[in-house]
């Protein structure tokens, strides 16, 4: 794997969101590096090793929100682009995405959602 590739970091308390969407991203993305995180506090400790060029973000996750790990990226690695990627999709949530900085897609997690995250990321 080039170490020079784009990292997407892919953070959501669901086993099977995080391998479907790496499997969806890999078929758009072959070339990227794909890292994974079961919760906000593992996410920023990665962050903190290495920063990703991408997040993808569930909302509700056990611990910390998405949208506070979304804030404290923002805050310390705001070249980093953020999705937030959740089921979640209640005007507040979308606002408050919004107010941090970060896109927004809904699930379920599909072919679609996929490469429009990726068009969000690259975009």
């Amino acid at each position: 794997m080039d170490p020079m590739a784009p990292c997407l970091l892919i953070v959501d308390d669901s086993r099977m969101s995080r391998i479907l969407l790496r499997r969806l991203i890999e078929e758009f993305r072959p070339q990227w590096r794909i890292a994974e995180a079961a919760s906000g506090d593992e996410a920023l400790a990665m962050i903190e090793r290495e920063p990703p060029d991408f997040v993808s973000l569930d909302i509700n996750m056990p611990g910390m929100s998405g949208l506070e790990v979304a804030g404290r990226i923002r805050l310390h690695h705001p070249e980093s682009r953020i999705v937030i990627c959740t089921a979640n999709i209640q005007d507040s949530v979308r606002q408050a995405a919004e107010k941090t900085g970060v896109h927004f897609v809904a699930k379920p997690i599909t072919s679609e959602v996929s490469e429009r995250m990726v068009a969000l990321f690259e975009g």
